[in-house]
């Protein structure tokens, strides 16, 4: 065995103090002056790392070799690459493959396979990426309606057949082969919808018998909000595997306040057994089609007044819903319904009613608007965002209409994490990085240790925030340095480089 196979033996056991670094065979780069944050949560140290291929080599005391690539962090912080524990970026990432969007906030590996849709089949879409590589890391999820809609066809607007779950079964067996982290499901869109809850504790215990776990948008996030957790509790229970709640909110205004609610109830489910996390995204506005508003009508008919009054009074306000791309009329883009309703002179709730009228109809062939929702409340958020099982995820996508798509790991960290002091430091980092790690199951990523994949972020934790807005969502983040991937440096000076190191990783990969 060589020296450097001991010596590399030695440091995956134990943080390196002080050693002398092999200077035959190929060189490294080696970060100096650094003030590491290692992901463990533990305070930072003003420690040296190796980086050798792919891998960390050393950590702490020690002088490079000649051959090493020097570089000086200059005192900044030296982080793990941030975990995205709900993204969308794996969607279009063959036509951006640079992923400007994840790389410019930090971000090194994504958790797609999102809201129960997903790239299909997962085995072809990892080795698209084997083939073309991309910027980053992509893990993903089965997707529950991908599965259900390639079993039930149009015909889904009813509970699966016996013959049918098991179908759906196979289906999920062969993506769990092919790397699946488990089963995501997103319960207020069609397909998932319409699915009994029997259909997805049978489908979650096909997940658990591979080591899967279940992520889950769950059946409301509004009215019948408190159902819904109960209903993902109670899946975890039954089909005994780890569960999380996606994007966890308040998403309407009748629960503003309820954090500690909420909280307990989860703390009284991890009491009982129940392996229940969240994750959350650093904003009080989400994003989905306009088009879904319509679900919420009685009988989903736009002429019932009732509905409209509903969302305007107990959900969102006039003020709350934004339109950055309405469709049928563009030049209502970036306005919301209270200013729409100003300029057509007709109240709110008709406003809506005709503007959703105008969405839906057939002949629009325009295509689908999109809709921000100010609905959740800054003290829940930062409640929720304290709880010791919660991570971070975005919901972003690479060119979407939210500023979560390139913000939302910069604005925890800068007004989350500095300003609001929600969590230490120290702790903010562990969140995006060792704590989602274990909580999706990726192994050998998430803390700055010998051993490890290289995926490193240098920022400056004085200057990090985010710029993107929704009137300018593709805004690039202040205050990330530098970025490696797998060893290899992907963003620089504010750009992204030609490499493309980035892998999936398969559920196991070691």
């Amino acid at each position: 065995m060589n020296a450097r196979i001991v010596v590399l033996v030695l440091l995956s056991a134990v943080s390196l103090q002080a050693c002398t670094v092999d200077e035959a065979g190929p060189g490294g780069t080696v970060i100096i002056n650094a003030q590491v944050i290692d992901g463990s949560g533990e305070p930072s140290r003003d420690v040296s790392v190796r980086i050798l291929g792919d891998r960390i080599y050393a950590v702490g005391d020690f002088s490079p070799a000649d051959n090493d690539v020097v570089v000086d962090a200059a005192g900044l912080a030296l982080a793990p690459g941030f975990i995205d524990a709900h993204s969308h970026h794996d969607n279009g990432l063959f036509d951006l493959p640079d992923a400007l969007a994840v790389i410019n906030q930090g971000i090194t590996t994504i958790a797609g396979g999102q809201d129960g849709g997903q790239v299909y089949p997962l085995e072809a879409f990892f080795a698209n990426l084997e083939a073309a590589p991309v910027t980053i890391n992509v893990a993903s999820f089965a997707g529950h309606g991908t599965l259900r809609g390639r079993v039930m066809g149009d015909d889904y607007r009813r509970h699966a057949t016996e013959e049918e779950l098991a179908q759906m079964g196979e289906l999920l067996r062969a993506e769990m082969a092919a790397g699946a982290f488990g089963l995501s499901s997103g319960l207020e869109y069609d397909p998932g919808s319409f699915s009994a809850t029997e259909e997805l504790v049978g489908l979650a215990k096909v997940a658990a018998a591979d080591g899967g776990r279940y992520i889950s948008h769950i059946r409301s996030e509004d009215q019948f909000f408190w159902e819904a957790i109960d209903e993902v509790i109670n899946i975890g229970r039954e089909a005994s595997l780890p569960v999380q709640v996606t994007h966890i909110k308040l998403a309407m205004t009748r629960w503003w306040g309820q954090a500690d609610a909420l909280i307990a109830k989860l703390n009284d489910a991890r009491a009982s057994g129940v392996d229940i996390t969240a994750d959350i995204y650093p904003y009080p506005a989400w994003t989905t089609s306009f088009s879904w508003l319509a679900t919420l009508f009685p009988d989903r008919d736009l002429d019932r007044r009732e509905g409209a009054e509903y969302i305007l009074s107990d959900m969102l306000s006039p003020e709350g819903i934004l339109l950055p791309d309405y469709q049928p009329e563009p030049e209502y883009s970036g306005m919301t319904i209270a200013e729409i309703s100003q300029i057509r002179e007709t109240d709110p709730e008709t406003t809506l009613m005709d503007l959703l009228k105008a969405e839906t109809a057939e002949d629009n062939d325009r295509g689908a608007s999109m809709m921000l929702g100010f609905a959740m409340n800054e003290s829940d958020i930062e409640a929720i965002m304290a709880w010791p099982h919660t991570v971070i995820g975005s919901d972003g996508a690479l060119a979407g209409v939210h500023p979560r798509g390139y913000g939302a790991f910069t604005r925890y960290l800068g007004h989350y994490i500095r300003s609001r002091s929600v969590l230490s430091l120290e702790e903010g980092i562990r969140r995006v990085t060792s704590l989602s790690a274990e909580q999706l199951g990726i192994l050998n990523r998430g803390l700055i240790e010998p051993g490890r994949y290289a995926d490193l972020v240098l920022f400056d934790p004085a200057r990090i925030e985010d710029r993107a807005t929704p009137a300018e969502p593709h805004l690039p983040s202040a205050g990330i340095d530098k970025v490696w991937v797998n060893g290899t440096l992907v963003f620089e000076d504010g750009e992204v480089t030609d490499a493309r190191p980035g892998k999936p990783i398969r559920r196991g990969d070691q």
